[in-house]
């Protein structure tokens, strides 16, 4: 049972990435999902969730107007589409089962998986 993130790399200022996030053992579309990260020295940051339905969706500060997340329940997977990235954008990024809100998300509970790292050079 776990949420496996896949799709990071390495790309340049400017460039996109599509994280993906795939549920095995557990019905994910029953949960609503959360995109955290955590680069080197700092605190996990929660990035985007997206609730049961895909309503409602939440982006932190740091990703609004860049990042998108959204869901494929047929497919049991939750995507982060990042836009625009800057370096500042660089950690390691994992998905996890949490709650959302138009303002915010709870920390991780239940299910996460594995990260996948994002690095963003300039």
């Amino acid at each position: 049972v776990q949420l496996q993130a896949s799709g990071g790399g390495l790309v340049l200022a400017g460039g996109s990435l599509r994280l993906s996030c795939t549920a095995s053992g557990f019905p994910a579309r029953h949960y609503g999902v959360g995109w955290f990260r955590q680069a080197p020295g700092k605190e996990r940051e929660g990035v985007a969730c997206v609730g049961v339905g895909s309503v409602p969706k939440y982006l932190a500060d740091s990703a609004r107007g860049r990042f998108t997340v959204s869901r494929d329940d047929l497919a049991n997977t939750v995507y982060l589409q990042m836009n625009s990235l800057v370096p500042e954008d660089t950690a390691a990024y994992f998905c996890a089962t949490a709650e959302c809100s138009v303002d915010t998300m709870s920390q991780p509970f239940a299910f996460w998986g594995q990260g996948t790292l994002v690095t963003v050079s300039s």
